[in-house]
C-alpha cells in the first residue's frame, strides 16, 4: 500500500509557531492594540447591573459597575473579548484604574448608591490604583462604606497572602470585599478563614438553569453553606429566569444578579428618575 503524501508546507519544526498559534498570537495581538487605543482615547464606560435581595421582593442591595470598552467605531468590545488576553498586562492595571476612578465617581455623584467594583490581585500595589483610591476617599471618606471590590477567585489563589494583608487594610477603612466567581477555580477553601470576604459570588455555571439541575442544586447549596459557615453574604450570579430565583431564595441564598432582575445599563438607574422627571 503506498504511503501516504504529506505536504511539507504543513510540517512544523521544533520552536516553529503551527499556523494556529500564529493566528492566535496575531488575534491576541489585534485585541490589545485595540484596547490600547480605547484606553488611549479614554472610550470606556461603566455599566451598572442591580443585586437584588433575595427575601424582599427585588429590592435593590447594590450595584456592580462592569467595564465597557469601546472601539473606534462606538461599539462595545464585549469583556469576553480582551479581559484574558490583558489580565496579565499593564492594560489589565489601567482598566482596573479606570473603572476604580469612574465607580468613585458615580458613588459621588449618587449618596445613597452602594457599588461594586472588579480588580485583579495583580492591581494590589499598583501605584496609580491605590492613588485613585486615595484621592477618591481624601475628597470624601464616606465613600470607603459604600464601596465593594470584587476580586476573582482565580486572582486572588494566585497570591492569597498578599490580598489577605491588603483586604484587612481596606476593610478598616469601611471598604467590603466580594470574592467573585465563587466555585470556578481550583479552590483552596483553608483560605477563606484568612480571607475574611464579606460577599462570595456563587459562579453563574452552578445557577443557571438550577431549577431543573439536581447536580447544581446540591453543588450551590454546598457552596451556600459553606459561605454561611464563615459568616459571608452570598450573591447568586447569572439568575435568568423566575423558577431559578424562586429555588435559590428557597435554598438560603442572600442575593441575586441576572437579567432575571436587569441587564447591565450604560445610563446610571439614579439617572433615569432624574432625567424622566425633566421630560
Amino acid at each position: 500500500m503506498p504511503s501516504a503524501k504529506i505536504d511539507p508546507s504543513i510540517i512544523v519544526e521544533p520552536g516553529q509557531d503551527s499556523p494556529l498559534s500564529a493566528a492566535i498570537s496575531q488575534r491576541d495581538r489585534n485585541i490589545i492594540e485595540t484596547v490600547h487605543n480605547a484606553l488611549k482615547r479614554r472610550d470606556v464606560l461603566l455599566a451598572f447591573q442591580p443585586v437584588v435581595q433575595a427575601v424582599e421582593h427585588g429590592q435593590v442591595a447594590f450595584y456592580e459597575g462592569l467595564i465597557r470598552i469601546l472601539d473606534h467605531t462606538g461599539r462595545v468590545i464585549p469583556a469576553r473579548e480582551f479581559i484574558e488576553t490583558v489580565e496579565t498586562t499593564e492594560l489589565g492595571r489601567v482598566i482596573d484604574c479606570l473603572s476604580l476612578e469612574m465607580g468613585l465617581v458615580a458613588l459621588a455623584e449618587a449618596p445613597d448608591l452602594r457599588l461594586s467594583i472588579n480588580m485583579s490581585a495583580r492591581s494590589i500595589g499598583y501605584p496609580r490604583w491605590k492613588k485613585t483610591l486615595e484621592d477618591g476617599l481624601a475628597r470624601n471618606a464616606t465613600l470607603a462604606e459604600r464601596l465593594i471590590l470584587e476580586i476573582t477567585e482565580s486572582s486572588a489563589m494566585v497570591m492569597p497572602d498578599l490580598v489577605s494583608v491588603f483586604m484587612r487594610e481596606l476593610q478598616a477603612k469601611g471598604i467590603a470585599f466580594a470574592l467573585d466567581d465563587f466555585g470556578a477555580g481550583y479552590t483552596a477553601f483553608r483560605y477563606l478563614r484568612e480571607f475574611y470576604f464579606d460577599i462570595l459570588k456563587i459562579d453563574g455555571q452552578f445557577i443557571r438553569g438550577i431549577a431543573d439541575s439536581p447536580d447544581n442544586q446540591v453543588l450551590a447549596s454546598a457552596l451556600i453553606a459553606i459561605a454561611q459557615h464563615f459568616d459571608m453574604f452570598t450573591v447568586a450570579e447569572n439568575v435568568e429566569t423566575a423558577r431559578d430565583a424562586a429555588w435559590l431564595a428557597a435554598a438560603g441564598v442572600d442575593c441575586m444578579q441576572g437579567f432575571a432582575f436587569g441587564a447591565p445599563s450604560l445610563v446610571p438607574p439614579w439617572r433615569e428618575g432624574r432625567e424622566k422627571r425633566r421630560a
